[in-house]
């Protein structure tokens, strides 16, 4: 048998004392330990009533924007797709038809965009790679659910509403991020 190293590892079998053998002196450290967090103030937050301040750059449920005129602004490019580390994002695109121009805004638009949620990582690369500005990430949080397919989010719970009141304000995180960054 041949050795990897010419070092040697020197084992000492030191006898153990009876007190050592108890293993009362770690039993009581680690009693003064959990007493000491015992009487210390709790830091619990009571969240239906209290939340938690939340970074103004945080990521969350993804939403496809619309632009001024109510009509979607992905042209099923793929670059979201491609630049996605956990390959959550699938896509397929369409021609759009005659008649069709107050909903897309170019020729080519997803007829399917789905984000698998149980997948996303958050990290932003999908925002940061759409050169359209289509897609985001906002401040919400995604929802729990107990079924697996539930968390794939097709275009339904995607892009944001026509209606004024249902658009989503991504400008004061787009704020806050260019602060960041300079």
């Amino acid at each position: 048998m041949q050795s990897l190293t010419n070092r040697s590892k020197v084992v000492v079998n030191k006898k153990m004392s009876f007190m050592e053998k108890l293993y009362l002196p770690e039993i009581a450290k680690g009693m003064m330990i959990t007493l000491k967090h015992l009487f210390k103030k709790k830091v619990t937050i009571k969240y239906p009533e209290q939340k938690r301040p939340v970074a103004p750059v945080w990521r969350g449920w993804h939403v496809l924007k619309r632009d001024e005129l109510g009509r979607e602004n992905c042209t099923a490019c793929g670059l979201c797709a491609v630049a996605c580390p956990a390959e959550a994002i699938t896509m397929t695109a369409a021609e759009r038809k005659p008649g069709e121009e107050n909903l897309y805004r170019e020729e080519k638009y997803a007829a399917v965009y789905e984000i698998n949620m149980l997948r996303c990582i958050f990290c932003g690369l999908c925002e940061e790679a759409c050169p359209k500005e289509a897609i985001f990430l906002t401040d919400r949080n995604v929802p729990v659910d107990l079924l697996r397919d539930d968390f794939i989010f097709g275009k339904d719970k995607l892009v944001e509403g026509i209606e004024p009141e249902k658009r989503i304000d991504i400008s004061v995180r787009a704020r806050a991020h260019r602060q960041i960054e300079s």
